[in-house]
Formats: structure tokens, C-alpha cells, sequence
């Protein structure tokens, strides 16, 4: 049995084929997901998993050097920005506009859907490298 926190066969594979800048986004239960973009649906019902749970856990297997949020987060759901603020707190983080975050995501290699309930609880993670 592996021994690391992950234990989604799916997320897990995908983290250990992401190269450097490859980007992988943790969505709420709204965003829409580009029908070529790969989908781990994780949602089981509304809050569950939670999306700072997910990131939490993600962030665990995967090194980020980067991340983008929606700028509206600031005002719509700050909860959740002070959540990654405290789990990426070297991570740079950039703002966009959500319809720019939404055009985003077609090129990341997957999008991890969550159970969040909660506004614009979205993240790009752009992965670093370990060396």
C-alpha cells in the first residue's frame, strides 16, 4: 500500500508525470471543465472534499513554484485566499480575471474537481521542479 498521503490513483499518476510549468488546476464544484481537459472528479457531494482540503493534500506530492487565482477571490471569497496564502507561503501568486482563469485551464493537464461550495475556490498550481 503506499505510504504518502495521496492515495487517488488517478491524481497521483498525473502528479508524477507533471514536467516543469506543467499546470494543474484544484476547482470547486462550479468551475466548467474544457471537454479536452482531463477531468478527476473527486466531488462526492456538496463540500466534500473541500477544496483547501484537496490542495492540502496535493501539495503534499506536487512542488508548485507558481500559482494563479481568479481576482475576484480578493473580495468574493477570502477565506479560501488566506487558506492558500497559508499553505503556499513561498509560492508567488498571480491574479486574473475569472474569465481569464476559466480560459486557463484548457491548457492544464488536469483539473481536480472538488466538492467546494464556495465562490471562485479555484487554483492553478504550476508545477517547480525538486532540484
Amino acid at each position: 500500500m503506499k505510504k504518502t498521503t495521496l492515495l487517488n490513483a488517478e491524481l497521483s499518476y498525473t502528479i508524477a508525470t507533471l514536467g516543469h510549468m506543467d499546470m494543474l488546476a484544484v476547482a470547486d464544484a462550479g468551475l466548467p471543465i474544457p471537454p479536452e481537459t482531463e477531468r478527476i472528479d473527486l466531488a462526492l457531494t456538496k463540500g466534500v472534499p473541500g477544496a483547501v482540503e484537496t490542495l492540502r493534500v496535493i501539495l503534499d506530492e506536487m512542488k508548485a513554484e507558481r500559482a494563479i487565482l481568479a481576482e475576484e477571490v480578493k473580495v468574493r471569497n477570502p477565506q479560501f485566499l488566506e487558506a492558500v496564502q497559508a499553505l503556499l507561503p513561498d509560492v508567488p501568486l498571480e491574479f486574473v480575471p475569472h474569465t481569464r482563469f476559466k480560459e486557463l485551464t484548457a491548457e492544464a493537464r488536469a483539473v481536480v474537481r472538488t466538492g467546494e461550495f464556495s465562490p471562485y475556490a479555484n487554483i492553478l498550481l504550476i508545477s517547480g521542479v525538486v532540484f
